[in-house]
């Protein structure tokens, strides 16, 4: 690409640190055109809570794309329904979070836009206030038609990613599918060659219990689900290999072979991702006819204003973003 991309950058949660983060990018060198989605009036009022030199610009739908300019950042301005103050919950506002994820997808769907980052929302206020959200991953497929999404995050060279996403831990046996388990890893595949050029991928899949499963002693969903999938991409020469001990699968020896690993649950996988590269990471959500990555890390209610946010991972998702954005278009017949 000869222009910069032209990234959304949603600024999530307005009692969280979705506002700290997103204000410190216009403190850094970035890597594409930018404009920030929430309340202008929160963000200049954070600003000065924070002490930090960013000047505010109004963006509208129709408006040209901004130059790069040092300590400027333009918002297109989602209003909130009450004032905001730092670490305050108010299930009022949770509406107008949602409002700026459905407009930065009306901008991508018409091609004004090219990807969309996401600071973090806070998934209980959203559903205090009477709408059901699961998460970020799950609103945005039901917003764009997609039945399969595939949650992967990445940081220090390790990607991981889920075969399940946010589901009680009771759920995830009987969520796992060989229909599923089979799209998911379609879905990855695909991913990995397209945005993150890798002709040949490898993945290594975790098994769901322990010792993945002791041929059957220690339950069956490897035998009955994961190595029947296993085997079936195998034949078609996908470079898949597993079921893996999770407790073995992220050692060195066998991450040193491998592109990608794919885990049976959230709290399989990310644990160790998070352990790895906190702070780093950054979630990228795979299927979408949208590009879209976002923070590795929550709302911290406890930090937001104070000035003790890092906002480092969002650097990192803008990073990602725009190399997904340049390689979807290198890779463009």
């Amino acid at each position: 690409m000869n222009t910069l991309p032209r990234l959304l950058v949603t600024v999530g949660e307005p009692a969280g640190i979705g506002p700290d983060i997103c204000l410190q990018l216009a403190t850094h060198p970035l890597p594409a055109a930018v404009i920030l989605l929430g309340d202008l009036h929160c963000l200049r009022s954070r600003a000065m809570i924070l002490g930090l030199p960013v000047r505010l610009e109004p963006w509208q739908e129709g408006d040209p794309w901004p130059e790069l300019e040092p300590d400027v950042l333009r918002v297109l301005d989602i209003p909130l329904l009450h004032s905001c103050q730092p670490g305050h919950l108010d299930p009022a506002n949770a509406p107008a979070v949602l409002r700026s994820l459905d407009k930065a997808l009306d901008l991508l769907r018409v091609g004004m836009a090219d990807a969309l980052i996401t600071a973090p929302v806070h998934k209980g206020i959203i559903n205090d206030a009477g709408i059901p959200f699961t998460g970020h991953t799950e609103y945005l497929a039901a917003s764009c038609g997609q039945n399969e999404v595939v949650m992967l995050l990445a940081g220090r060279g390790l990607r991981v990613a889920l075969a399940t996403t946010h589901l009680p831990l009771a759920a995830v046996p009987s969520a796992i599918t060989r229909g599923g388990l089979e799209r998911t890893l379609r879905i990855l595949q695909a991913a990995l060659i397209q945005d993150f050029a890798l002709a040949a991928p490898r993945i290594l899949v975790a098994g769901l219990n322990p010792h993945a499963g002791e041929g059957g002693h220690l339950g069956h969903e490897e035998t009955d689900i994961i190595i029947p999938v296993i085997h079936a991409l195998q034949q078609e020469g996908m470079r898949v290999s597993g079921p893996w001990p999770a407790d073995t699968l992220f050692t060195p020896r066998l991450l040193e072979d491998a592109d990608a690993v794919l885990a049976m649950y959230h709290d399989q996988g990310l644990p160790v991702l998070k352990y790895h590269a906190f702070g780093e990471a950054v979630n990228i959500t795979l299927g979408l006819p949208i590009v879209r990555t976002s923070v590795d890390h929550g709302t911290a209610l406890d930090v937001a204003g104070t000035g003790r946010a890092q906002g480092e991972s969002l650097l990192h998702a803008l990073d990602a973003a725009t190399e997904i954005v340049r390689n979807r278009h290198m890779n463009r017949p």
